[in-house]
Formats: structure tokens, sequence, C-alpha cells
């Protein structure tokens, strides 16, 4: 089908129709909403806000897990890679996969084990708790806020397409509007909340994106060669089958791939909304079970989006793709469009749109615990304080993340967004993993270690974005072609940041002159192990 055909047939009927578009997206936020103020109910103290009371079960925390992982970057951004890039889109499929293995054999059910609220609980638990807990909620604010980005760039895209807004005015209401829901989701549902709205947002978008896949290739005879032929043959690479080999995206620079893949695959087991995800069950046992639900989950889904990827490259074209208003964030919904009209275009934008607002939802919570847990609790009050208190300050943060994300999402519309979480990882994989493992698997951590390791990895990673091409220099950065301040040639900071971030905190522990207690770091390998008196793992 010519690709100027397909233009003119997308686009109209989604201005033809908005009624429709946003009657599915009104519904889809009033289910959700009320979920989140029946969940809200129950909340009666710190440990309902936090963590859901620890009452989530095994598969119901690996459905919210698949939830909290399968982010507008997971659908929307990979998908758009894949449908533009071919081979070095799907690379993204694989390495989100693959990070799994790092969490479920590393850190997940030892986290779970040590800590009780937030990933600070068990890198201070045998440091000194001021200097590590401030430092590691810096890093956390640090990772969700580069999340968030990535999902405001989502909801911008995804509305403009549905409604047919052009505009960046426009665009910047939307994203007001998501901001706006997301700080009513946190406030009223909590954690308990949040999670239900993962729960069903997952179920949801993997049997969208299942229904989606078999429709693709029924068009094509149940016959994946037939699909990636068929793709093939309305590319406009050059040459035509250069989307089935690696190097369509990366292929000048095959350094930026490999620090690609290094944040891709360390990241999940730094990302503190993901690693909270763990508390939320009542024994240790669950929370394995929980990850191995997760894996099965999204290792299906991220099957999908070969299928989805090609099948846009194949019925819709990487130039109509790329013409729609959200741009490479619009594959999805323009293959919805092509396959099942505008009915289908409103279920899938739907769920994408559920999808960015319970992942934000998680986020957020994450932050505002972080900072309410670590830093006024444990550090301003020194573990003193009134939980309730905690709670309300909790609620203050998440009107504030609220806003810095609502202004930073208006500030990166237009970027793919599987890019920027993959920036999101390379911050948790560089400040948040060296300390996280050294913690867990090296008595002779010392908080200057920790302290060292994460300021430095959070730092050289958020300094090589600044100054890399993602910020300007090209086409596609934040300030576009005319500025140029670029000096760092790699879009992705993990080649550089990660290796740094591991030699600081050694450097720091080997030449700290204050070694830690023993007695502690014993009693952090036994519960870490065994998961006795996981439940006190908060002060020292």
């Amino acid at each position: 089908m010519n690709a100027l055909h397909l233009l003119a047939t997308t686009v109209k009927p989604v201005e033809n129709n908005p009624i429709l578009n946003i009657s599915i997206f009104l519904a889809f936020v009033a289910v959700t909403l009320i979920i989140v103020i029946r969940s809200g109910r129950n909340n009666k103290s710190a440990a309902d806000y936090y963590t859901g009371g620890r009452s989530f079960t095994g598969p119901q925390n690996g459905f919210a897990i698949a939830g909290d992982y399968l982010s507008a970057a997971s659908f929307l951004g990979i998908v758009g890679a894949i449908a533009i890039s071919g081979y070095d889109g799907f690379m993204y499929s694989i390495g989100f996969l693959v990070a799994w293995l790092v969490a479920l054999l590393l850190v997940a059910e030892l986290m779970r084990n040590t800590g009780k609220f937030t990933m600070a609980d068990v890198l201070s638990f045998r440091l000194k708790q001021g200097p590590v807990r401030v430092a590691a909620a810096t890093t956390t604010l640090a990772v969700c806020f580069f999340y968030l980005l990535a999902q405001m760039a989502g909801a911008g895209g995804l509305v403009s397409l549905l409604l047919g807004i052009n505009d960046k005015l426009g665009q910047s209401i939307v994203v007001t509007v998501v901001g706006a829901l997301m700080i009513v989701y946190v406030l009223v549902g909590g954690m308990k909340g949040t999670t239900w709205v993962q729960i069903v947002k997952a179920f949801l978008l993997i049997i969208g994106a299942l229904a989606m896949s078999i429709w693709v290739l029924a068009l094509n005879g149940f016959n994946l060669s037939a699909l990636l032929d068929s793709a093939v043959a309305v590319s406009t690479s050059v040459p035509a089958d250069a989307i089935l080999a690696p190097g369509l995206k990366y292929g000048t620079n095959p350094l930026d791939f490999i620090s690609l893949a290094l944040a891709l695959v360390l990241g999940t087991a730094g990302l503190p909304h993901v690693l909270m995800r763990f508390y939320t069950v009542p024994t240790a046992k669950e929370a394995r079970r929980s990850v191995v639900w997760a894996i099965w989950l999204i290792g299906a889904f991220y099957i999908f989006t070969l299928v989805l990827g090609f099948g846009a490259a194949s019925l819709v074209g990487a130039d109509t793709v790329l013409a729609a208003p959200g741009g490479v964030n619009s594959a999805a919904p323009l293959l919805a469009l092509a396959l099942g009209g505008p009915l289908l275009l409103g279920f899938i934008s739907a769920i994408a749109f559920a999808t960015i607002l319970a992942v934000v939802a998680g986020i957020t919570i994450t932050a505002a615990t972080s900072f309410a847990h670590d830093i006024y609790g444990s550090v301003i009050k020194k573990g003193k304080g009134n939980p309730d208190d905690e709670v309300k300050v909790a609620r203050r943060t998440v009107i504030v993340i609220g806003i810095l994300a609502i202004a930073g999402g208006i500030g990166v519309q237009g970027q793919n967004i599987a890019f920027l979480v993959a920036l999101a990882f390379a911050v948790a994989a560089s400040a948040n993993l060296p300390t996280i493992l050294y913690s867990l698997f090296w008595r002779g951590f010392t908080t200057r270690g920790a302290v060292w390791s994460m300021y430095g990895g959070l730092s050289s990673a958020v300094l090589l974005i600044i100054f890399s091409p993602v910020f300007s220099g090209t086409d596609t950065s934040m300030f576009g072609a005319a500025v140029d301040f670029a000096i760092f040639p790699l879009s992705n900071p993990g080649i550089i940041s990660i290796p740094l971030g591991f030699f600081l905190g050694w450097l720091g522990s080997v030449t700290s002159t204050v070694k830690e207690s023993p007695k502690l770091a014993a009693e952090m390998s036994v519960r870490s192990l065994t998961g006795h008196g996981a439940e006190k793992a908060v002060e020292h």
C-alpha cells in the first residue's frame, strides 16, 4: 500500500473521531479511579500507604511488576523503534528482558529480606544512616525523574494522536492533565491503589498486544518470514533489507550500542520503583514467585513487540509513523488504526494511556516514599518521627514531583520514550547497582564507598547525558542542531558511568579509615539469606 495513501487514511479518522476516542479514554480513567478510591479507603498506616500492607500474593505482585515494568517505553517506544530501525530497535526488547535475570538472581529476594520500605533501608543497614540515606534518596529521585520524563512524553504524543492535536500548546495541556491525574491517583490510593491499577493495566496491555499480534500474523498466513518480507517490501532503508540486520541505527557507532546494552541489562536491578515492589509481598517465597510470574509475562509481551513493530513497518510504514503527531511513539496506535479502525485505535490508545498513568503513579509513590521515609523520617527526625507525619510529607512530595514531571514532560515532547527510559536505566545502573551489590555481597564495603559510588555514578551519568547528542548538536536533540555543546560522542553514558560507579565504591571503601561493624555485616548477611527479622530492618 502506498505510504501517502496510508497517511491519508490514518490521520483523517483520528481527526474525525475525537468523541469516540475521548469516550473510551474517559471510561478507562473512570474505572481506574474507582479502583484507586476503593483501595485507598484501607490505607490506615504508613505500611499500607508505602507497601500496600504487604498484602499481595506472588502472582498478583508479578502482574503488578509487569505493569510497572511494561511502561510506555515498552509498548509505544519499542514498537516504534522496531518499525523504524528494525533489528536495532528489537535490542531494546532483548535488553529489557535479559535484565530481569540480573534482578532475579542477584537482588530480588535479598532486597526483600533485608529492607522494609525503600532501597535505602538495605543500603544503610550496616552503614551510617544519615549520609547513605540522603545519597540513596537523591539517586532514587533522579532515576524516577528521568523515568517520569519518558512517560510524560509518551502521554503527550499518544493523546495528541487520539485527538489530532499537532501544536505544542495542545500537547502541553495534555501533559498537564496527565500529571494532575497522576497526582490524584497517588494521593488517594497509595501503593495499594496503584498496585491494583497496575495489575488491571498489565492484564489489558498483554491481552491487547496478543490480539494485535495474532491479527498481524493472520494477515501474513501466520508466517513470520512473510511478515518480515512484507516489511522489507515497503522499507525506505537502503538497502531495503537493512531493517533485518544490525547496524541500521547503531552501525556508525558500535560503542553507543554496547553502552546502551550495558545500561539496559544492568539498569533493572537498580530501578527503585521496581525494587520497591518486592516489599508488597508477605514472604521471601512470594517475592520469588512474583519475579517468576513477571518474567513470563514480560517475556511474552516482548515477543509480541517484535510482531507489532514489523507489523507497523509493513502495514503503516516508517514515513507515516514519523509524520504522525507522536512521531516514532505513534507506531502501535497507527497499527491498531490500520487493523481495526478508530474503535481499535481508541481501545489500544486507552490501554496505553492506562499504562502511562499506572507507571507514573508507581514511580511517583516510590520517589515520595524515599523522600518522606529516608530524608524526613530517618535523617531529619532521626527515626523518631510519627509515621502519620511521614505519610503527610509523602503526599506533599507527590504534588511537588507531579509539578516537576509536568514541566519536564513538556520539555521532552517528540523524543523516543524507549530512548529516554534507557537513560533512566543508565543512571540506575551507575548510581544504585554498584552500591546494592557491594552492600549485599562485600563485607568490606564502607559508608565512604557507598556515598562515593552513588554520587559519583549519578553525577557522571547525568553530566555525560547533558554533554551528549541527547541535549544538543543533532536534529533530534532536545535543543536541536542549532545549539551544540555535545563533547561526549555517545548517546548513552553507561559504558563510562557504570564502571566508574563500581570503581568509586571500591576506592572509597579501601581508602576509608572508618571500618563498619562486623556484627551488623554478619546480621545483614543472615537476614538477606533467610529473611529472619526483616520487618525490623530499618534503624540501628
